[in-house]
């Protein structure tokens, strides 16, 4: 069985959206390939550890230089890993460094999540150099969504390697019951491109409750903003809960929002969890493949970033109404169970594979 080992960030239990898709990735090619993760640690200490049957070595960890994390035995771990093909999920820019450094002998592939979002300046001095050497070997770019694969500058000169591969879900484990509360749910990192403080202004001056599930950096200044607005007894901040709550709370809110301000969401994994929950989105206009996994007045609502009264409208058009909810819910569930199951996944991955094994023989002769 050929070995694939996949190199991100961190991996779970350390919660985010490049974590659980990678999880996701190595689950759905259980059988197929023989996956194997390499991430950072998030202590000093590199640990090797097998979780839910996956080998996963998360290397230690000194710091951090504004938001690259500094793993120093990055480079020679992967330059000692045993693999068939090296998949890089980007944006990473510590696995781009150490693989430009390490040089492993492997073919790559590179797992594209989203958009850099950087100044153009600073990314053309500093990101763009250390992809360089990655993106020019990589045999295949791999994207979540067609507008993804169009829309990317990063991947205009190798567009002839981008593959679309949308995520999956195990849609049994969101089904729930009829019972719901009318508020709204949002579920995420607490970093700036996720938009809470836009969510946080569109319910001022409202009545629709809020539950705000998850942790960050910016925790701290929305509970202040929460404040300020005087939305004390209308918003609860969760933090970081586990898996069985996030799919109650799924199963009982009436809306998901993902209020997010830039491409930075690429996809927004956690509206195929509200999908197979049969729950309606409110989602953004980001210029990615957001729109395309929510669509509007279809499986839910789009209003434009950062517009907290288009927002605004929108939860409340939703949470006043449970025939429209119903109605989305249901169409989103239909998608949901067509599109991004983990059988779907599978598929999709079993091709890529076949294509890429093809070409490694291939560049090896």
């Amino acid at each position: 069985m050929k070995i694939v080992l996949h190199v991100g960030k961190f991996y779970p239990p350390v919660s985010g959206g490049m974590e659980r898709a990678v999880e996701t990735v190595c689950r759905a090619s259980e059988g197929i390939v023989d996956s194997r993760v390499l991430a950072m640690h998030t202590s000093r200490e590199t640990v090797e550890e097998v979780r839910d049957g996956i080998h996963v070595t998360r290397v230690g960890t000194i710091g951090t230089a504004g938001s690259v994390t500094i793993a120093p035995a990055f480079g020679r771990a992967l330059s000692r890993a045993a693999a068939d093909l090296i998949v890089i999920h980007e944006p990473n820019p510590w696995a781009l460094l150490s693989y430009a450094i390490a040089r492993p002998i492997p073919p790559i592939a590179i797992w594209y999540h989203s958009d850099v979002v950087r100044p153009a300046l600073q990314y053309a001095l500093f990101y763009a150099p250390m992809a360089r050497s990655a993106y020019r070997r990589a045999l295949r770019f791999v994207v979540s969504s067609p507008p993804l694969a169009e829309r990317a500058a990063a991947l205009a000169p190798y567009r002839d390697r981008v593959r679309v591969i949308p995520f999956g879900i195990d849609p049994a484990l969101w089904h729930g019951n009829d019972m719901e509360s009318p508020f709204v749910l949002f579920a995420g990192r607490h970093v700036a491109y996720k938009g809470v403080d836009v969510l946080l202004r569109a319910l001022e001056g409202t009545a629709v409750r809020a539950v705000i599930a998850g942790d960050g950096p910016k925790r701290r200044e929305w509970e202040a903003l929460a404040e300020t607005l005087r939305l004390n007894g209308q918003v609860r901040f969760a933090g970081e809960i586990p898996d069985a709550d996030l799919r109650a709370l799924m199963q009982s809110c009436a809306v998901l929002a993902l209020p997010s301000i830039t491409r930075a969401e690429a996809f927004g994994y956690v509206q195929l969890e509200a999908m197979a929950s049969s729950k309606p989105v409110v989602s953004t206009d980001v210029p990615s493949g957001v729109s395309w996994v929510n669509q509007h007045e279809a499986t839910g609502l789009v209003v434009p970033a950062g517009d907290a009264a288009a927002l605004r409208a929108a939860l409340e058009r939703l949470v006043g109404d449970a025939a429209l909810r119903r109605r989305y819910g249901e169409a989103g569930r239909r998608r949901a169970e067509q599109e991004f199951t983990l059988a779907r996944l599978r598929e999709r991955l079993t091709a890529l594979y076949r294509e890429l094994g093809l070409l490694a023989e291939q560049t090896a002769c």
